[in-house]
């Protein structure tokens, strides 16, 4: 599973981090692959290297145990990358200063042996991955309920920081009634 910073802080990480010790050892910006137990994984976007964490597996019923690995640009600190070494948790580099996605499923399929992943971003995050041609299939549950929520994102959301697209069409591959009245809708890419 893959989450954008937003949603890892809020829901699997300890906020942002907090103090984080000066490092008397420079790290060199390469690849870190930390010992694991685990044969799951959640790859944590988190460009800047802001997330705060005391552990190098997310335990959230009713998933399975998941090994964390950040997903940094080269802009991170080296104090931020001795932190994510003191727990034991994996890091790549996908970009300069900005998150290249391709670059970032490369390196999960090489170092991690992913080869099926689930973004389950914000608006932002999923329109980064559908801009660049990386999403094969979308997979929505539509729920019968309304909050009114204006500040909710859309499930797809291009920033102002990103290139002008052309919009992408999908096709209807299935649709399923779920309990509570629910509809799940399967689609893929034209």
């Amino acid at each position: 599973m893959l989450y954008g910073t937003v949603t890892i802080r809020d829901r699997y990480a300890n906020g942002l981090a907090k103090k984080i010790p000066v490092s008397s050892f420079q790290y060199p910006k390469e690849d870190y692959i930390a010992a694991s137990g685990q044969q799951n994984y959640i790859i944590s976007l988190d460009p800047d290297g802001i997330l705060g964490w005391d552990t190098n597996c997310v335990e959230k019923a009713p998933f399975p145990n998941a090994h964390i690995v950040e997903v940094l640009t080269e802009q991170v600190s080296n104090d931020y990358l001795s932190y994510l070494r003191k727990y034991n948790i994996s890091y790549i580099f996908a970009g300069r200063e900005s998150l290249d996605c391709a670059l970032l499923l490369h390196k999960s399929a090489h170092l991690f042996g992913i080869e099926r992943l689930m973004i389950s971003g914000g608006g932002y995050t999923n329109w980064s991955f559908l801009q660049e041609n990386l999403v094969d299939e979308l997979s929505l549950l539509i729920s019968p309920i309304a909050d009114g929520n204006t500040s909710s994102v859309s499930i797809f959301e291009k920033g102002d920081f990103l290139p002008v697209k052309t919009p992408t069409a999908f096709s209807l591959k299935e649709v399923k009634v779920t309990a509570g009245d629910g509809v799940w809708l399967r689609y893929l890419i034209k």
